[in-house]
Order: structure tokens, then C-alpha cells, then sequence
């Protein structure tokens, strides 16, 4: 256990944190304007835009960049943003480093699977589930968030046609208010399997609750099919705006933390189990500058790997960034990371593809593994998240957008007891 040091770093009122973290959702708006005045031809494509991405099933891999086009996917996922940020402000939460990584990983996923449709169900379950415990709203809200892992479900019945019209929408916004009223009281129990190892906790428990309800469907004759809708240009325009994004995280850690470079291998120290909270143990200076730090770690390696930034990747490295404040960093990122490139070389797999480094990239869930029993282990955890999350999809028919979680919650609970018996023997 860390004792919590005396930081010496600037004070940073909340209202300066949430201007930080509006860094993202501002140059995506910008960029999206800009890109959609450039290549569109008028409003009424913009327009289309949208109506494809919100009318859209959005099951795993549902890229809306593809499907809405470059322009209107960044302005999409701006408004998100926007919109968690004014959620944050409202109900005055304390911005730490789980809602951060909440943050992140919502704005990374609206690229992919996420959208202004599908969102609002959930959020509904939520806050009948607040009312129905007699608990305030801001209680729940960084579950909820999280807990949109599962809106492709929404999606799925109102827009895939596995409904009849007169049904569709009813039957989406039911499905979407159960899964926000359940995942509440189901995620505190799932954390108990894996123990804190798995970062993505509600990816688990999005996991298991997908698998009942695909199961659910499949027993009706209505049949859940996964997708590959992806966009395969390089647009190098958006690599320099993703690293100017992390980039200036760093700068702005290294404004509020004194000497935030130097002191930056403090935060290597920790393991990364839940609850391993950077802005609490070591101030948001030093937390920021991990975020810019992983984020260009995170670009470097799928630049290495020779992918394409589209949406799930951006999804990929944005959950990453948002972890950044939550858990993870280089040191014990990076044996899990390897871990999974040896397993997909191992069984022959593309590297260069989307699914593999969409795999390398999420698997950096399971980073407590490491940090907490070394890099051989987390190497053994590695391969085993590839293997895993390969398949697994095929159980929840790629309803849970948050797939590496769920197989991450397995591995940790496969692997860590079978690693503490052996140590106990010693």
C-alpha cells in the first residue's frame, strides 16, 4: 500500500480540470467542422451523416467514421463530450481519476458503437434505479457511463429490422432502461470474481449481461450477427491532431506539477488494482502527464503496427488515455501488450488489422496483472486475452462494446488464483 505523498504542484480549481479534459471534445468539434466544409458537398450530406450514424445497429465493428463519414464522427463525439461535461458540472462531481477514465473511454467509444441515441435509455435505467434505492443520481452516474457498454442491445432492436416496426423502438428503449436499472448492483458483485485485476469491470459485467440477453434472443429465432463496417484510409491530418492532444496534456501537467518530468517515474510505483486512483495519489499534474504520456505510447504502437486510425482504434486509444488517470501506465502496460503480439504472431494473425490491434490495445485492462506479479506473468496474461477475446465475442454476438473487458475479467479470475496458490506454496 502507497501512502499518499505531499504533492507540490499548483492548485487547479475543478472548473480548470474540466477545461482540461474539454481539450478533446473542443479540437473534435474544430476538426470536424473543418474536415466537413472541406469534403462535403452541402448540409443536407452533413445531415445524412447523422441520421446513419443514429439510425445505425452499431454491433461490434460498427465504425462510424465510416458509416457517417470523417467530419460528422468527430462532431458526433464532440457533443458527447459536451454533454458529459455539463452532466459532470450539474451534478458537481468530484472529477477524479475513474471519472476520467469514464470521460475518455465514452467520448473514445461514440467513434464506435456509441451514440446519441442509444445513450439515453441507459442513463433512464439509471435514474429510475437512483429512485427506486432513494440515492442521488450522481451516485450511479460513472457506472451508467460506463455501464453504455451495452448500447448496441438498444441499437440492435430499434434499427436491425429483428423487430417488427411497430415494436422496434419500444422494444429498444425497454431493453436499454433494464440494463441501466441491473448493472448497478451486478457490477459491485462482479468485481469480487476478478478481484480488482480487471480494469474494465463493467466490461465484465456488460459481458455477462449481453450473453443473457443475446442468449434471450437466439432462443426466440432472432438472431444477433456481428459486423465489420470499418474505414481503412490513413488520414494523417488526424495523427497530428491526436498527438497535438496529448502533447498538450503533458505541457499542462508539467504547468501544474513542479518538476513533473522528473518526478513522472513516482507514478511507475503503482500496481494499478482497483482502486488505483492517480489524481489522488500523486495530483493531477503528474496524472495529466501520463495521460500524454500513454496517449503517444499508444499512437507510437499502432503506428509501429501500421494500422489505421479509425474508430475503434480511436475508441482504443482514448480508453487508454482515460485509464492514464486510472491504473495504467508504460510499466505495466507493456508486458500485457507484448504478451498479446506474441499470441497473435503465434496464431498467425494479421497484425496490421483492426481486430488484432483494437485486442492489443483494450488488453491493457488486465495491466494490474502485471504490475502487480511482474512481467512474466503479464505476459502469460497476455497471450491468454488474446486467445480469449478472439472468440468470446461470438457468445454476446457483439453486443458488449467493452469485449476485451469481459474476456480481461476471466483471465484475472482464471489466472490470478492459480499465480497466489504458487506463490502461497513458496
Amino acid at each position: 500500500m502507497y501512502i499518499k505523498e505531499k504533492i507540490q504542484e499548483k492548485e487547479i480549481h475543478k472548473d480548470g480540470i474540466l477545461k482540461v479534459m474539454a481539450i478533446f471534445p473542443c479540437i473534435f468539434m474544430i476538426y470536424g467542422i473543418l474536415v466537413t466544409a472541406s469534403t462535403y458537398s452541402g448540409f443536407s450530406d452533413v445531415i445524412k451523416g447523422f441520421r446513419d450514424i443514429l439510425l445505425s445497429p452499431t454491433v461490434l465493428l460498427t465504425d462510424f467514421i465510416k458509416v457517417g463519414g470523417l467530419g460528422v464522427a468527430f462532431i458526433h463525439a464532440a457533443i458527447i463530450g459536451f454533454l458529459m461535461l455539463l452532466l459532470f458540472k450539474y451534478y458537481k462531481l468530484r472529477i477524479n481519476g475513474l471519472l476520467i477514465a469514464a470521460f475518455f473511454t465514452v467520448i473514445g467509444f461514440s467513434f464506435f458503437g456509441k451514440n446519441l441515441i442509444n445513450i439515453p435509455p441507459i442513463f433512464l435505467g439509471g435514474i429510475l434505479y437512483s429512485r427506486y434505492q432513494k440515492i442521488s443520481f450522481k451516485n450511479v452516474v460513472l457506472v451508467i457511463m460506463f455501464g453504455t457498454a451495452l448500447s448496441p442491445l438498444v441499437s440492435e432492436l430499434m434499427f436491425s429490422g429483428v423487430i417488427p416496426d411497430k415494436y422496434n423502438i419500444p422494444a429498444g428503449i425497454v431493453i436499454g432502461v433494464f440494463i441501466g436499472f441491473i448493472i448497478v448492483p451486478l457490477s459491485s458483485h462482479m468485481l469480487r470474481f476478478h478481484d480488482g485485476f480487471n480494469l474494465y469491470n463493467i466490461g465484465f459485467t456488460a459481458g455477462i449481461i449481453g450473453t443473457v440477453i443475446t442468449s434471450l434472443l437466439r432462443n426466440m429465432d432472432i438472431e444477433v450477427q456481428s459486423v465489420y463496417i470499418l474505414y481503412e484510409k490513413q488520414s494523417y491530418s488526424l495523427w497530428l491532431l491526436m498527438l497535438a492532444g496529448f502533447v498538450a496534456f503533458i505541457i499542462i501537467g508539467v504547468r501544474i506539477k513542479y518538476n513533473g518530468l522528473i518526478d513522472y517515474p513516482k507514478i511507475l510505483r503503482h500496481k494499478g488494482r482497483t482502486i488505483t486512483d492517480f489524481t489522488s495519489l500523486d495530483g493531477y499534474g503528474l496524472t495529466f502527464i501520463n495521460m500524454g504520456i500513454m496517449g503517444i505510447y499508444s499512437l507510437g504502437l499502432v503506428m509501429l503496427l501500421g494500422g489505421v486510425l479509425n474508430g475503434p482504434i480511436l475508441a482504443g486509444v482514448l480508453t487508454i488515455v482515460g485509464f492514464a488517470a486510472f491504473g495504467k501506465h508504460p510499466k505495466n502496460a507493456s508486458p500485457i501488450i507484448i504478451g498479446v503480439i506474441i499470441a497473435a504472431i503465434l496464431f498467425g494473425a494479421d497484425l496490421t488489422s483492426t481486430p488484432v490491434i483494437i485486442a492489443i490495445l483494450f488488453s491493457t485492462t488486465i495491466a494490474p496483472i502485471a504490475g502487480t506479479f511482474g512481467p512474466f506473468i503479464g505476459l502469460i496474461a497476455g497471450i491468454l486475452h488474446f486467445i480469449l477475446v478472439t472468440k468470446i465475442g461470438d457468445i454476446h454476438g457483439g453486443m458488449n462494446l467493452y469485449n476485451n473487458g469481459f474476456s480481461g475479467g476471466i483471465v484475472a479470475g482464471f489466472l490470478v488464483p492459480i499465480v497466489d496458490a504458487f506463490k502461497k506454496g513458496e
